[in-house]
């Protein structure tokens, strides 16, 4: 069984390799990555039976891999890893296999693997194509030690603030270790870009209005905030607008 390790960490990673190590039976590790997006990609280079997947993690985390992969045809089988157990149940809508505790003990880990049904997968396509075949369909974050998430359908719109990226959102927002260029090359038919710093939902944009100010500002549907609208990126807003 060809096994993929999937942890931010490297000395869970470590001990789950070594946990393997220990155990009778034909497991081989055949890559580790340390990130959701990283992972996809090993997966599809290493044509990994299993995914030995933690569940947080920065950028695309664990359950958001889990929906990738289980789109897959067909897909890996997929164990999930995590120190909090309120993430468990939810974790089995994303078709896993098991989820295993952390620290991960050797008498749970051998359980979960001869409780498989592996199918073995055929070669995938590149990484970018099944991360294109199979969008995310949440964006999320965590807070205070809290898994934050929020569908990419409710987002209203988005602002680059320093390093960050915030997501707002009718219940309130969510601030994203990502890049909003990143952002706007993986959702091009979700969002639109209406200044260097801003990406709008193109669901919820419904016409420009003027400022006091002279600005062109745009009216987003679900908030009265109104966000400005650069020269640079006017024309393509009303491009847009007229279109649909």
């Amino acid at each position: 069984m060809k096994i993929l390790l999937v942890d931010d960490e490297a000395h869970a990673r470590q001990r789950l390799r070594r946990l393997l190590e220990e155990l009778d039976g034909d497991y081989t590790v055949v890559g580790e990555a340390d990130n959701g997006r990283e992972a996809l990609r090993c997966c599809s280079a290493t044509n990994a039976d299993l995914v030995l997947l933690d569940i947080r993690m920065p950028g695309i985390d664990g359950l958001e891999v889990a929906e990738h992969l289980a789109r897959l045809n067909p897909p890996p089988a997929v164990i999930l890893t995590t120190a909090y157990q309120e993430y468990a149940l939810e974790a089995f809508e994303y078709q896993v296999a098991n989820y295993l505790l952390k620290p991960v003990r050797s008498k749970r880990l051998r359980e979960a693997l001869e409780a498989l049904r592996v199918v073995t997968r055929p070669q995938q396509q590149a990484s970018d194509a099944a991360l294109a075949a199979a969008p995310r369909q949440h964006l999320s974050a965590h807070y205070r030690g809290d898994m934050q998430r929020v569908a990419i359908d409710d987002i209203l719109y988005l602002q680059a603030e320093q390093k960050y990226v915030t997501v707002y959102h009718p219940d309130g927002k969510l601030l994203l270790d990502e890049s909003l260029k990143t952002l706007e090359e993986e959702f091009p038919h979700h969002f639109l870009r209406i200044h260097r710093s801003a990406l709008v939902s193109r669901q919820r944009l419904t016409g420009l209005e003027k400022g006091a100010d002279g600005r062109v500002l745009a009216v987003l549907d679900g908030t009265e905030q109104r966000l400005p609208v650069s020269r640079r990126h006017l024309a393509r807003v009303r491009r847009f607008l007229r279109e649909h």
